[in-house]
């Protein structure tokens, strides 16, 4: 990128899989100044600042304030955000702030793949999903120049990086409620990598929509026998009846009322075989294929080990 500005990434020290924490990381691998914005000043922020080469602020999102200060001086940035119902008030605080900038060359906004299938009037998906959907139109007609980036599902999202891994390292299986439904979940890597190369990119496909997705769309048997393969022991799936799987699984887990809606209407959507599509995109992008499900069994070492 032939500009020495600071590149800023918001929610650098967010939560399910950290997509900002590693583009600052990938950043920083290539040269390029960051400034990461985070919401807290905790531990989380002082493992950037050891990075090197990071100035990390703290601020809020939907405070025009901070993120004009965020902005000062950059010509790219990375809006993401952990699923929050302050989500659409700090997309459309981040538009205008990046409008009064008037510096902005670039801004890669990470939105959901679920948005592809939907509409104004669409009542299925998740509060969440529904914020995503309204950011993206919020940032497309702000003028900005925007590549939206939509991943599908995670791997490291809680349906598989906190309740599967759990229930394999208890016993041994996977408990979730998709039915035979199929699924192609993205490595949090691959996405980071994404952003990054487009960060990077001296010529950005400005006003691009990418849809991220796995290599392979599979059922959860054909999962769990990947997951046999990788571990060396036989792990097995347990379709379970989708409320008894919120009251006894997802709600003991203890996230706040938004995500749990969130993450509950995901795995209802699975069930309905919302989430069995494949892209290209990952590979044309990186030139490489999307990362596998040793991603998650390397992310997480105490599954080689049952905690039974």
């Amino acid at each position: 990128m032939p500009s020495d500005d600071p590149i800023l990434v918001t929610g650098a020290a967010g939560g399910t899989g950290n997509v900002g924490g590693k583009v600052v990381t990938e950043l920083r691998e290539h040269g390029v100044p960051v400034r990461a914005l985070v919401h807290h000043d905790d531990d989380r922020a002082a493992a950037l600042r050891a990075i090197g080469g990071v100035e990390v602020v703290v601020g809020d999102l939907t405070r025009g304030a901070d993120v004009l200060a965020a902005l000062e001086g950059c010509r790219r940035a990375y809006f993401g955000m952990s699923p929050s119902p302050d989500y659409l008030e700090a997309t459309a605080t981040v538009a205008a702030a990046g409008l009064e900038g008037g510096r902005l060359e670039l801004l890669v906004n990470i939105s959901q793949m679920t948005v592809s299938q939907m509409n104004l009037v669409s009542s299925a998906e998740s509060p969440q999903q529904r914020l995503h959907w309204l950011s993206e139109h919020v940032l497309n007609w702000s003028g900005l120049p925007v590549i939206h980036i939509r991943p599908t599902v995670f791997m490291e999202n809680p349906l598989f990086g906190m309740l599967a891994v759990a229930s394999i390292q208890r016993d041994d299986t996977i408990r979730l409620p998709f039915g035979n439904a199929r699924t192609s979940p993205v490595a949090v890597r691959d996405v980071a990598a994404v952003v990054t190369r487009l960060l990077l990119d001296p010529s950005p496909p400005v006003g691009q929509v990418y849809e991220l997705t796995g290599a392979v769309s599979r059922d959860m048997t054909e999962f769990a026998a990947e997951f046999s393969n990788a571990l060396g022991r036989t792990v097995t799936y347990l379709d379970l009846p989708y409320d008894e799987w919120v009251e006894r699984d997802l709600k003991p887990l203890g996230l706040p009322p938004h995500v749990t809606a969130h993450i509950a209407t995901m795995a209802r959507l699975h069930r309905e075989n919302r989430y069995d599509r494949i892209t290209n995109d990952v590979t044309e992008l990186l030139g490489r294929p999307p990362s596998g499900l040793d991603s998650l069994v390397e992310a997480t070492p105490g599954l080689r080990t049952r905690k039974g």
